[in-house]
């Protein structure tokens, strides 16, 4: 019989690792003479990939304390929509990526039918928020961590947790040349790009992007009399609908006329090839940490999401990159410190080729090595984190013969 397995996303990271997940299930299931059947919450690729979407990922991303609590009533609807289908048809296994405040109410729901729970991309319990390691305790039979540091953290409180890599740090530098993505983009070879990512959630972008284009045009001004063009391209999240493309691109005809700002599609190559960049807080930042682009780390929530943030969280830094470096790698403009003055203070430094620039390329290269499971030079090489998740989601279903988690010694 062929296995069903609940998959669930809620952001875009999430919803492209979500993707990549059941195409490597997919894999696996052929390679065994079996098909299978998916469903859960996801974005546009994840149902392109072959998930039953109950719930669409882009319909959930909202961020922050005040914000959950003015969209709860549709969060809590769309919540049990997923009760209901999990319910109604219990799968084999249930992977949940990232996603905490969502996904641990669903992975009680799982606990309750009996169902295997996966976690991958661990909720970050180490910097805030530590009683719910109880929940992972009870209700996740595996969790599998994608930032090295992870690993100890729970393994020392009873959680079967294992690093599988970050799933970025296996992708190729994009392969389309500065020329295709300058002409399918209307930007100029010859100019400066510095790229632009907001965020991936329509709260963020209102919350960031204005800032960011002040700079933009600080920026412009400044270079001016030097002669250098500058370009300024800005991805958009792919879980974004159409309504809230529309509104990000009516934000930049209000706050940058006359600025050469590009919407464009795909945010690693944007990052690979611009000269630096400016960097919403999240996953973005490990992404041009990989690639190795020179940023600036920048984020605003609203004043009390960050007054109970201050209270709550205590790591020494806000940007993952600092986090898995053990140090100030890139520059952290956050809240009342993420002003255009303070960006251009911090990335024209970063734009010539010298010292600066030099110094924050090879600590981003020494970050990317640790981010990989299978550091350059290993010859004992394990599964990629996706084709790892797959792997064990897949032993967790009783006829495949599940193998038991075996802890590293």
């Amino acid at each position: 019989m062929a296995p069903t397995i609940f998959i669930s996303a809620g952001e875009a990271s999430g919803e492209h690792y979500g993707a990549l997940l059941i195409d490597a299930l997919k894999r696996r299931l052929a390679a065994a003479g079996q098909t299978g059947s998916f469903f859960g919450m996801g974005g546009e690729r994840m149902g392109s990939a072959g998930l039953e979407r109950i719930v669409r990922s882009e319909d959930m991303a909202v961020m922050g304390i005040t914000e959950v609590v003015r969209h709860l009533p549709r969060i809590y609807g769309e919540f049990r929509k997923l009760k209901q289908a999990v319910r109604a048809r219990p799968p084999d296994v249930a992977v949940l990526i990232d996603f905490p405040d969502i996904h641990f109410k669903l992975a009680e729901e799982f606990h309750r039918l009996g169902v295997p729970v996966v976690f991958f991309v661990s909720p970050q319990l180490w910097a805030w928020k530590k009683h719910r390691i109880k929940l992972v305790q009870k209700y996740v039979t595996r969790m599998l961590v994608i930032f090295p540091f992870e690993e100890a953290f729970y393994r020392e409180r009873g959680v079967a947790a294992e690093f599988v890599g970050h799933p970025l740090a296996e992708l190729p530098l994009p392969t389309i040349t500065r020329e295709q993505f300058a002409a399918e983009n209307n930007l100029d070879t010859a100019a400066t790009w510095i790229a632009l990512l907001p965020g991936s959630r329509a709260k963020e972008i209102r919350d960031n992007l204005p800032e960011m284009l002040q700079a933009a045009r600080t920026l412009v001004e400044q270079s001016a009399p030097q002669g250098r063009a500058l370009q300024f391209p800005v991805p958009l999240a792919s879980t974004l609908n159409a309504a809230q493309r529309t509104a990000v691109a009516a934000m930049v005809a209000e706050h940058a006329g006359g600025l050469p700002i590009r919407l464009v599609r795909d945010p690693r190559a944007a990052l690979h090839h611009a000269c630096a960049s400016i960097v919403a807080s999240g996953t973005a930042t490990v992404e041009a940490a990989l690639i190795g682009n020179p940023f600036v780390v920048v984020y605003r929530v609203s004043p009390l999401t960050y007054a109970i943030a201050k209270l709550l969280v205590k790591v020494p830094h806000v940007a993952m990159a600092n986090l898995i470096a053990g140090k100030r790698v890139v520059p952290e403009l956050i809240q009342s410190d993420f002003t255009a003055a303070n960006i251009v203070q911090h990335i024209g430094p970063l734009l010539p080729d010298g010292p600066p620039r030099q110094s924050m390329m090879k600590e981003l290269a020494a970050i990317g090595g640790l981010l990989r499971s299978n550091p350059a030079g290993n010859a004992l090489r394990s599964p990629g984190a996706i084709d790892r998740v797959a792997e064990v989601a897949l032993q967790l279903i009783a006829p495949l013969s599940p193998a038991p988690f075996q802890p590293k010694h």
